[in-house]
């Protein structure tokens, strides 16, 4: 009975045949096992302990080049066999009794003179052993010729009484050319049979340990990839203690060993998987590299048995990876342009036939590029740009029409472009050709443009959008959108400087006929920013937020996202900008990074994150502002920013600016920026942020000049009304600075005619007025500061609350100060800190320290709770649902520390009642 049995079984099996050999009992013993098992070690060490036992031991190793060799392997058997230089001892003249049955009848190794010869020589060698025992052994027995087995046979049947042991070892699967010699071989009684097969996972943590204990990696794992194979786990074993996992110059090499170890249809079938995939069916695998489906069947199941693969399966990339490394290049071409067409023939998915064009680089087919382009639409819409664009490629260079071929270059424009614009600008030259020769339609027309635009190009842009203009067929499209869009993005390239304004009918409707949704949802918010409708279009700017997995590939998607996030942005609605911001970026995390080099997420992955930027430093979070605008100017080149580089590089230096980083702030204005960037909305973010850093580091002179460009520019592209940035109020501080207070109210007046800016405005108003008026001023401002959660407005005006109240109120102003300091802290305003800690102590920092301590000691415990929430902003209702308590409670504890703490407002809360929230949870 066969049995399945570990190594150290074997051995001893093996030890006990030669025990009985040495007893004068012959013995035969047939090794079984799949490839890379252990069988040729088996042999070796049964080899070495029989020598040592006193043994002469014959050897031969059977291989597919000398199978078709008469007595090949008996020739290697009888090299080593006893030599004698008596006259009549035969055994001197073994080898040429052996050349001699190669005679005319040699062939036939049943004709008479082969059996005399088979029978002289067996004779000779049974007078061999009775001096020294004989250990014959034969390896990869199936292929050996078959005059050999007929001289085993001879020997074989001579055993009884011998101090003879032969094993034989080979895979458990016999060849049609062995079935006689097996058929005999298995009726003879001295036959011990052994199965060599895989090792158990006990087996394998035994054998991976070792003498110096555990291995590097879990046992589990090493069984997994290895299979149990020895040969795999022993070169697995060695690739875990040097590098930690499979090495292609070790686990890959011994893989390869393995394969070639077996019949020549072993390795055919491991390439037809490694090219096909585990997908392919059995007919497949065969037609690919031209096997009989008998032979095909018979490798695959020796490749499973000898588990180098699970189930057809690959255990490790670095195998798979390894069997493709082994051909040539041409050769793995040709395999994968066979494995296109057998695809193809029976109508497989249109992305596992583009797969293997790619890999063959081969687009000759008449199909191919219809299969291409559709393999790129569904990767585009699954978000694979990188694997689309390669699509794309290929398709384009497949291509003979130019209509056809300008059709693909637009889309792959586009895929390049989600991954690393830089890339994408090689193909504007020759589709802004198509597009003046009438190549593009409308929507790729005007997707152009925006590429266009988008790295400077403002003139062929206009050339572009002229063409479409002379189009009357276009003006019942999406021109009508891009004109409003180009009113607010890049004014001085729309139609007519005047604001396109979209009837009031239009507004949610979708787009007309022929128009592009997301361009139109572009149209609709860029319309709204620009007549101050934000609040009105807040709903459909989250639509547009939550939508945005649903058209991965629409050209728009990102510039209808961004000025999403600006609608909610000027809506005050900070928290819901800043939820939507944070959902793309778990699934841009794992993606492309810098210009799609790995580890960064691409082109939208670094708008989301310059997006972040901005709703973190509208928050007062400055540390996250930086944080997230670094990691935005990360994610893209500067090239591949384009124009919009002013986005990003604008937080950087304004969070940079308010955190007092200003060293760091410098470096990045000195980033070289295109010149067009100053002709869209972009620039004046830039130029407004340089502003501030010029204001900060003491040039107000410079700050002047930056604020009062970004208003000539404002007024001259016709968004006055807009108020992109609120250029009035900062000049009118730098006006300020330079004492022109004259100046300064003038410009703050016509900002608090707006309806909005109104709290910076009223501070800076406060500033430039009589000391007398500044209270009811920056009473109103910090109001509208907290409303609006803006942290960075809060603490400075809480700031000049406190001086002003330094002349009267001693008490309030350090109350008010402590306030401010615990916001500029919070927030990470180092030099806003600073200042208010000098001011502290000129108020009197022991004193100041008392009043903050006096009477939060008598606060109960819920009533300190109830304070600790209020201090940073919460309202009555959301302190309710955090303590699971009713808002009338909330007002009835707040009235109570009132009382304790003599304060009358919630404003005048200490900070120091913060420390209470982290106790809260």
């Amino acid at each position: 009975m066969v049995a399945l049995v570990e190594r150290d079984e074997q051995i001893q099996q093996l030890d006990s045949l030669l025990a009985d050999c040495t007893a004068r009992r012959g013995r035969v013993a047939l090794l079984e096992g799949p490839i890379g098992t252990g069988r040729t070690a088996l042999l070796r060490g049964l080899a070495e302990r029989a020598e040592r036992s006193g043994f002469r031991c014959l050897r031969a190793s059977c291989s597919p080049a000398e199978q078709e060799l008469p007595y090949g392997v008996a020739g290697q058997l009888l090299r080593d066999a006893p030599r004698s230089d008596g006259p009549d001892d035969p055994s001197g003249r073994l080898l040429e009794r052996l050349a001699a049955a190669d005679g005319p009848n040699g062939a036939d190794p049943a004709s008479p003179h082969a059996v005399r010869t088979h029978h002289k020589l067996v004779l000779a060698l049974l007078g061999h052993a009775e001096r020294e025992p004989l250990l014959i052994t034969v390896d990869d027995l199936r292929y050996a010729d078959v005059p050999s087995l007929h001289l085993l046979l001879h020997l074989v049947r001579r055993l009884a009484s011998a101090p003879v042991l032969v094993v034989l070892a080979d895979e458990p699967v016999p060849r049609p050319r062995h079935l006689t010699f097996l058929a005999e071989l298995f009726r003879r009684p001295e036959l011990h049979r052994l199965r060599v097969g895989p090792l158990s996972p006990a087996g394998t943590a035994r054998a991976a340990s070792g003498p110096s204990g555990a291995p590097p990696v879990p046992a589990a794992d090493l069984h997994a990839i290895s299979g149990g194979n020895p040969l795999l786990l022993d070169a697995l074993a060695e690739d875990a203690r040097v590098a930690g996992g499979p090495r292609a110059e070790g686990y890959g090499l011994a893989f390869l060993g393995c394969l070639h170890r077996g019949d020549p249809a072993t390795p055919a079938v491991a390439r037809a998987l490694a090219v096909m995939g585990e997908d392919a069916g059995p007919a497949e695998l065969w037609r690919l590299v031209s096997l009989k489906p008998e032979d095909g069947e018979r490798a695959l199941g020796a490749l499973n048995a000898a588990r180098l693969l699970d189930d057809g399966r690959y255990r490790h990339p670095v195998a798979r990876d390894a069997v493709l490394d082994e051909l040539a290049p041409a050769e793995r071409a040709e395999l994968h342009r066979r494995a296109a067409r057998l695809l193809h023939d029976r109508g497989a998915a249109a992305t596992r036939i583009a797969r293997h064009l790619v890999h063959a680089d081969h687009a000759q087919e008449p199909w191919a590029a219809a299969v291409l382009s559709e393999a790129a639409e569904h990767a585009l819409l699954d978000g694979r740009a990188e694997e689309g664009a390669r699509f794309l490629r290929l398709a384009h260079r497949g291509l003979s029409d130019e209509g056809e071929r300008a059709a693909v270059r637009t889309r792959l424009a586009g895929a390049e472009w989600q991954t690393a614009p830089a890339s994408a600008a090689r193909h504007l030259a020759p589709l802004v050709t198509a597009a003046l020769g009438g190549r593009l339609g409308l929507a790729d027309g005007l997707a152009l443009a925006g590429r266009l635009l988008w790295f400077g190009r403002g003139e062929e842009a206009v050339r572009v959008l002229d063409r479409l203009r002379a189009d009357a067929r276009a003006e019942g499209g999406g021109l009508r959108d891009a004109e409003v869009w180009l009113a607010y993005a890049h004014p001085p390239l729309a139609r007519d400087r005047r604001t396109p304004v979209l009837a009031a009918e239009r507004a949610f409707a979708v787009p007309v006929l022929g128009g592009d949704p997301q361009l139109h949802a572009a149209a609709i918010l860029a319309d709204a920013l620009t007549r101050r409708r934000s609040h009105a279009v807040a709903g459909r700017a989250e639509q547009v937020l939550r939508d945005l997995p649903l058209h991965p590939r629409n050209p728009w998607t990102v510039e209808a996202a961004l000025l999403a996030v600006q609608v909610l942005l000027r809506a005050d609605r900070l928290d819901a900008a800043a939820a939507w911001c944070e959902a793309p970026s778990g699934e841009a995390a794992s993606g492309e990074g810098r210009d799609g080099e790995a580890g960064g997420g691409g082109t939208q992955a670094a708008f989301f994150a310059a997006a972040r930027a901005e709703v973190a430093l509208r928050t007062g979070d400055l540390p996250s502002a930086l944080r997230e605008a670094r990691d935005a100017l990360a994610r893209l080149s500067p090239k591949s920013w384009g124009v919009a580089i002013g986005y990003p590089l604008g937080t950087c230096v304004l969070a940079a600016t308010r955190a007092g980083e200003h060293d760091e702030a410098a470096r990045y204005l000195a980033l070289s920026v295109p010149e067009a960037m100053f002709k869209s909305r972009h620039g004046l973010y830039y130029l407004y942020a340089r502003g501030h850093h010029h204001l900060a580091s003491g040039h107000a002179h410079a700050a002047l000049a930056d604020f009062l460009s970004c208003g000539e520019l404002i007024r001259g592209w016709g968004l006055d009304t807009a108020g992109p940035v609120p250029w009035r109020t900062d000049a009118a501080e730098a006006w300020l600075r330079l004492g022109n207070r004259d100046q300064a109210r003038r410009l703050v007046r016509e900002q608090l005619a707006r309806t909005d800016g109104r709290g910076p405005a009223l501070r800076v108003l406060a500033a430039a007025s009589p000391a007398g008026r500044r209270l009811p001023l920056l009473t109103e401002a910090v109001d509208l500061a907290e409303a609006s959660g803006d942290r960075y407005e809060q603490a400075r005006v809480l700031a000049d609350l406190s001086r002003v109240h330094a002349a009267g109120n001693r008490r309030r102003a350090r109350l008010l100060l402590r306030q401010a300091l615990h916001v500029a802290n919070m927030c990470g305003m180092r030099p806003l800190a600073r200042e208010l800690l000098s001011v502290q102590a000129d108020l009197g920092g022991a004193e100041a320290m008392a009043d903050g301590l006096e009477g939060i000691a008598s606060l109960t415990d819920s009533e300190r709770r109830v304070a600790s929430l209020a201090v940073v902003g919460n309202t009555n209702r959301e302190i309710a649902a955090k303590l699971y308590i009713t808002p009338s409670t909330v007002e009835q504890h707040l009235t109570r520390i009132y009382r304790k703490l003599g304060i009358r407002r919630r404003k005048e809360l200490p900070a120091d009642l913060w420390a209470g929230l982290r106790k809260t949870g």
